[in-house]
C-alpha cells in the first residue's frame, strides 16, 4: 500500500533522486572483477526489469513520470542510459501520483503499465501505454487508456501481466468497494494487452497476522489498513508462484508472501491458489535490511541463474519514502520446486554479477 499522504511526501523526496550522476563511480566500480554491491541506485521504489534482445530494461516509481533504463547488466544500473519516456498530462484521471510502472513485451509491441490518479487516492487506477518501436527508449508511446473491470471499476494499483498456456492474465491490488481499509489481490483474463476479457476474481486477501501490520497515525487516512499488493508471477516447472507484498510499506514488517497454483489449473478459480502460511522473504535486523518488498524476477543473460529484484530500507522506521532503494540477489529452488529467496543481503556485501550470455 502506498498511502496518498505518504506518497505526496515520497514524491517530493524522490525527484531527481533516482540515479547517481554519470561522473560518479558505479556501486561496484569493479566491472572487470564482475562484482557489485547493493543498492543498485541510491533511491527507487517498486523496481521492475525485463530482458529483451540482449538488454535489461528497468523502471521504478519516480512519482511524476515514467523513466526507463537500458543496460547490459543491472549491476551497472547507476551508469546506464536512461530516458523519461512519458510525462503525465497537467490534469485528468492519470495526471498525478505515478506509481509502480512495469514494462512488458507482448505480441510484438512494448506496453508500459502504471498506476495513477487525478489527485486523490480514491481515484487511483491502472493505465497502459503502447509502443511498436523495437527499442522502448525510442518511438512513440500511445495511450491505450485505463484497464478496469467495467462491473467493478474500483481503486487499483500495481498492475502486472503474465502469460500461461497461451493466455494473458492481469493481476493487481485493489479495494473490494470504494473505501480504504483493505487491499486484495485480483486476477482477470485479458483479450489483448490493454483490455480485460472478463470480471475480476479475488485470489488473495490479508488473513495472517504478518499480512496485517498497518496501523496509521494520520488524520487523512484510516486508523489501520491491511495490505496485499505488488503481485508478480514466477513459473517453475508446472507450478505458478504469485509472489506479493504484505503489510503496510510504512512498517518495517513489509514482506513477501506467496500463492501457488498448478500451471494447468483453472487460474480464475480461487480454489486453484494456495497461500504459504509464512513470509517467503522478510526484514533482517542481522543484515540491516528492513521492509523488503515490491519485487520482480529476472534471469541472468546466460539463462542459468534466477534473481530477485526488490526495494528495501537500510534502517528501521524509514517507511515509504526516498530511503527505499533497489537491490538484487540470486535465489535457488528447493527440492519440492518452490523458490528459496533466502535472507536479504546487507548493503555493501560484494556479490558476483549475473553470468553473461555466451558469445
Amino acid at each position: 500500500m502506498r498511502l496518498f499522504l505518504g506518497y505526496i511526501l515520497s514524491v517530493s523526496l524522490l525527484v531527481g533522486g533516482c540515479a547517481r550522476p554519470h561522473n560518479q563511480p558505479a556501486a561496484a566500480s569493479t566491472s572487470a572483477a564482475a562484482t557489485f554491491t547493493n543498492p543498485l541506485l541510491p533511491s527507487g521504489a517498486d523496481p521492475w526489469t525485463t530482458y529483451h534482445d540482449g538488454y535489461y530494461y528497468y523502471t521504478n516509481t519516480t512519482g511524476h513520470n515514467l523513466t526507463l533504463w537500458k543496460t547490459k547488466s543491472l549491476a551497472e544500473l547507476n551508469t546506464a542510459e536512461k530516458k523519461v519516456v512519458w510525462t503525465p498530462p497537467a490534469t485528468g484521471p492519470n495526471s498525478r501520483d505515478i506509481w509502480a510502472p512495469e514494462l512488458h513485451y507482448l505480441q510484438g509491441k512494448w506496453y508500459l503499465y502504471y498506476s495513477a490518479d487525478a489527485g486523490t487516492n480514491q481515484t487511483h487506477r491502472v493505465w497502459v501505454l503502447e509502443n511498436s518501436s523495437p527499442d522502448p527508449l525510442q518511438g512513440t508511446w500511445t495511450d491505450r487508456g485505463k484497464i478496469a473491470d467495467p462491473a467493478n471499476d474500483k481503486w487499483a494499483i500495481d498492475g502486472s501481466v503474465f502469460e500461461n498456456n497461451g493466455k494473458l492474465y492481469f493481476i493487481w491490488s485493489g479495494w473490494e468497494g470504494d473505501t480504504n481499509g483493505r487491499q486484495n489481490i485480483y486476477l482477470a483474463p485479458m483479450k489483448n494487452p490493454w483490455a480485460l476479457a472478463g470480471p475480476r476474481v479475488l485470489v488473495s486477501t490479508p488473513t495472517y497476522d504478518w499480512e496485517r501490520n498497518g496501523d496509521l497515525n494520520s488524520p487523512n487516512d484510516p486508523a489501520h489498513v491491511d495490505v496485499n499488493e505488488g503481485p508478480e508471477v514466477l513459473r517453475h516447472g508446472n507450478k505458478l508462484f504469485l509472489v506479493y507484498s504484505a503489510s503496510g510499506c510504512w512498517t518495517d514488517f513489509y514482506a513477501l508472501g506467496m500463492l501457488t497454483a498448478s500451471a494447468n489449473s483453472d487460474l480464475l478459480n480461487p480454489a486453484s491458489w494456495s497461500k504459504t502460511a509464512t513470509p517467503v522473504f522478510q526484514q533482517s535486523a542481522a543484515t540491516k535490511v528492513y521492509a523488503p518488498g515490491h519485487n520482480s524476477f529476472f534471469t541472468s543473460p546466460d539463462g542459468k541463474q534466477n534473481w530477485l529484484l526488490y526495494h528495501a530500507n537500510d534502517e528501521p522506521g524509514q517507511g515509504c519514502g526516498r530511503f527505499r532503494s533497489p537491490r538484487m540477489q540470486p535465489f535457488t529452488w528447493r527440492a519440492d520446486g518452490t523458490p528459496d529467496f533466502g535472507t536479504p543481503v546487507p548493503t555493501g556485501q560484494v556479490l558476483a554479477q549475473p553470468p553473461a550470455a555466451r558469445k
